[in-house]
């Protein structure tokens, strides 16, 4: 059995923290802010980080709990995860309903409600709710907790494999991925359709971030520092840069050919395209290579910030996708100027950091009774 691993590595509260700022920004429709985001210079975004961070930090997790106190205590502490993270969305989902409906009402314009995939809910509430429940229905912006619910419920059995075979696991999750992408294997989604993020084939990178985490990461640590695959990796982001310019400069598409063009596209997202996987593979280089686990600036203030959001990544989440609306209604209602672009943007950060800080200094609060609260535990946060 492969020994877990004894600290956190704060590089994934970091990057995780970012990669919720990033997907807030990304929620938001028509936000100059969002320039900044990786979706607009390469094929993958913020979505690949936070799945790949939250199989790494599933295994870290519960890695530990499944080789120390059996299979049965383990799975029973991931599907109680799984139920909190479904709780949650629910949550979630009545909150940003109400949100929805009431500022379509009270502004007594119905394109919130079609915008932001609610329609339906408010033609018939009784059926909707019920298809919620079971996580078919998903207004804009909610896709991503029911991939993790999901992915959740099936991971005792991938971990229990995982830390006594773990190529095996890592080759059943590649199988899984290849069999998903050659029959078109989703859920079903209502009122049509299938899931935005398919499990069968998302649950690759998911399986691969485990993997890396119960002893992957030490077994390429030596191939990614590899002078070679630093030029691959820094050659294919070019390459992608290149790709994704000529979306937003359609005058150079002619520069790609066409037998490129019809083989690469298109360059699917709901089925977790090979090009996005590489992209992030080929980010995850650079990230290795140029940011060690034990960089100073970890544990300087000016990437705390980062760091609380990524430790507290649930109700950060949560909060981004309803301050995402709240932003968006500010800037149609209030004002479009880059200005308002601007402030709504940074005003959602710094709700989303405070709140993480918030919750940080409560949950020591608890640990520490009568007595002021230190700095959160960086070592802490659950999966």
């Amino acid at each position: 059995m492969a020994p877990p691993p004894v600290e956190r590595d704060l590089r994934l509260d970091l990057f995780r923290g970012i990669a919720l700022w990033l997907i807030f920004l990304d929620h938001i429709p028509s936000n100059i802010v969002s320039w900044i985001t990786i979706r607009n210079y390469g094929f993958s975004d913020a979505t690949e980080i936070f799945v790949f961070i939250s199989g790494y930090t599933a295994a870290f997790v519960y890695g530990r709990a499944m080789r120390d106190r059996g299979f049965v205590v383990a799975a029973a502490r991931i599907l109680k995860r799984a139920w909190q993270v479904y709780v949650a969305h629910i949550f979630l989902f009545v909150i940003y309903l109400a949100e929805i409906a009431y500022v379509s009402r009270s502004f007594e314009n119905p394109l919130y409600a079609e915008e932001m995939g609610i329609f339906d809910f408010l033609r018939q509430p009784d059926v909707t709710l019920y298809e919620a429940l079971l996580l078919k229905f998903k207004p804009a912006n909610m896709d991503v907790l029911p991939l993790y619910i999901v992915l959740l419920g099936t991971f005792p059995l991938f971990l229990w494999i995982l830390l006594r075979r773990p190529m095996l696991a890592l080759a059943t999750s590649v199988a899984v991925y290849v069999v998903a992408l050659q029959f078109d294997v989703n859920l079903p989604a209502y009122p049509e359709g299938t899931w935005t993020f398919n499990p069968f084939a998302w649950q690759l990178l998911f399986g691969f971030g485990a993997w890396c985490a119960v002893g992957g990461a030490q077994r390429l640590s030596g191939f990614m520092r590899a002078p070679v695959v630093l030029g691959l990796a820094i050659a294919y982001l070019g390459f992608s840069l290149g790709i994704v310019l000529t979306w937003y400069f359609p005058p150079f598409g002619h520069l790609v050919p066409k037998w490129l063009s019809d083989w690469m596209y298109p360059i699917d997202k709901t089925n977790l395209d090979v090009l996005r996987f590489v992209h992030f593979l080929s980010l995850a280089v650079l990230t290795v290579r140029f940011i060690p686990r034990d960089w100073p600036a970890l544990r300087s203030m000016w990437l705390r910030p980062a760091i609380v959001c990524g430790q507290h990544s649930l109700e950060i989440f949560c909060l981004g996708v309803f301050l995402a609306f709240a932003a968006h209604f500010i800037m149609v209602q209030v004002s479009e100027a880059v200005s308002a672009q601007v402030l709504a943007s940074v005003t959602g950060i710094v709700l989303m950091v405070a709140v993480a800080w918030l919750l940080s200094w409560y949950k020591n609060i608890e640990r520490n009774p009568g007595t002021r609260p230190p700095d959160a535990d960086l070592a802490g946060g659950e999966a």
